[in-house]
């Protein structure tokens, strides 16, 4: 699926997320890949002022979603089986931006790689991994 095909379709399965005015933007997708942005927003702070644990699983969780359908179409029924997170860093009051690479796609499993940064840093400021469960067609 290309990126455009993907906004929508993405947009008329979860619209509380993907709409326009949702917390979450695909920036860009290929085979195995996908990098996709979390709106700065007040709901994501915690105390401390800083974004949400929730928050960057949301956006990991999303992010593997994403680059599983840009590689094997629009399966809306593919289930998150197992998340992993480990917060590294204090994330700064700005969008993050999660990029997920493919490790392993199978035909009923696929493992992602997920690294979260604060837009504009170069350092992680979380770490994921993901295994998605692909049902039959």
């Amino acid at each position: 699926m290309t990126t455009a095909e993907l906004q929508a379709f993405l947009r008329r399965e979860f619209p509380q997320s993907f709409e326009d005015d949702g917390d979450l933007v695909v920036e860009a997708t290929g085979y195995g890949f996908a990098r996709v942005r979390l709106k700065h927003a007040e709901k994501h702070l915690r105390p401390g002022d800083t974004l949400s644990g929730p928050s960057m699983m949301l956006l990991a969780d999303a992010t593997v979603y994403v680059a599983l359908l840009a590689s094997i179409g629009p399966v809306p029924l593919a289930v998150t089986i197992n998340l992993n997170i480990n917060f590294l860093r204090k994330p700064t009051r700005r969008d993050l931006i999660a990029e997920c690479r493919l490790i392993k796609l199978g035909k009923r499993l696929a493992v992602g790689d997920i690294g979260i940064r604060s837009d504009g840093r170069d350092e992680l400021v979380a770490h994921a991994t993901a295994t998605y469960s692909i049902p039959d067609k």
